[in-house]
């Protein structure tokens, strides 16, 4: 049974920093492309990140180059964004998403994927 379930979302003071989880299961994450998106109250969903299933790249939205990171454990079948330097419009519920045709995932188009997890609360504020 494919499962995509996302944790470590929390509270944090800006400048903060948090790590967040995607663990799935049932599925070859070599061969999906996995994204983190968000999702703000009153706003639409967007792109944050993703990591490619071809080769590994590695793609960040504008809005949060240089302060976070995603990365990928086949071993755990996990992928993790890290999120430092963060700011009260970071803000909003994180989901994380895998796609086996997103060959391009830093479009960041969400109907390129498959599989959404339920997604995991960050709030920014002092």
């Amino acid at each position: 049974q494919l499962q995509i379930v996302e944790s470590g979302g929390g509270l944090v003071q800006p400048g903060g920093s948090l790590r967040l989880s995607c663990a799935t299961s049932g599925l070859d994450l070599d061969r999906y492309a996995i994204g983190w998106f968000r999702q703000a109250p009153g706003k639409e969903r967007e792109g944050v990140s993703c990591i490619s299933s071809t080769d590994g790249s590695t793609y960040y939205s504008d809005a949060v180059k240089g302060r976070f990171s995603i990365s990928r454990d086949n071993a755990k079948n996990t992928v993790y964004l890290q999120m430092n330097s963060l700011k009260p419009e970071d803000t909003a519920n994180y989901y994380c998403a895998a796609g086996l045709m997103a060959y391009y995932c830093e479009n960041f188009d969400m109907y390129s994927y498959d599989y959404w997890g339920r997604g995991t609360q960050v709030t920014v504020s002092s």
